[in-house]
């Protein structure tokens, strides 16, 4: 079953992210757009970790889309730089926050690093 943006953010714990940068910190909003309303979910990233709370206080990077696009994020059918170049997200203020999506939304189920792929054609 495919797993809501809302949902998703819920579950987000601030354990520790190995794969976030040290040195990242700062703030991100994330507008969800459902017809006439906004949802706004703030995320703050420090010492690797994501604390989530619900806010609509300014933050350094804010993200808007539809609740439909949040939700593809949240289960890995589509990646937030791919919904930037689709136009299905507007993104204003520190774009490095922004890289950092990536790594907190989970990539798509059958993701294989590049290495292994070509690990696997080279038969080692």
């Amino acid at each position: 079953m495919a797993t809501s943006g809302a949902e998703f953010l819920e579950r987000l714990s601030s354990r520790r992210r190995p794969h976030l940068p040290e040195t990242l910190s700062g703030t991100i909003r994330l507008d969800l757009h459902d017809g006439g309303r906004t949802e706004h979910w703030y995320l703050t990233v420090h010492d690797q970790g994501v604390d989530v709370t619900r806010s609509p206080d300014d933050a350094d990077l804010v993200v808007r889309a539809d609740r439909e696009v949040f939700d593809r994020l949240a289960d890995g059918r589509t990646e937030v730089v791919q919904s930037l170049m689709r136009n299905e997200v507007t993104v204003q203020g520190e774009m490095r926050l922004l890289l950092a999506l990536r790594r907190i939304f989970p990539g798509p189920a059958d993701a294989r690093h590049p290495r292994d792929v070509a690990r696997e054609s080279l038969g080692r």
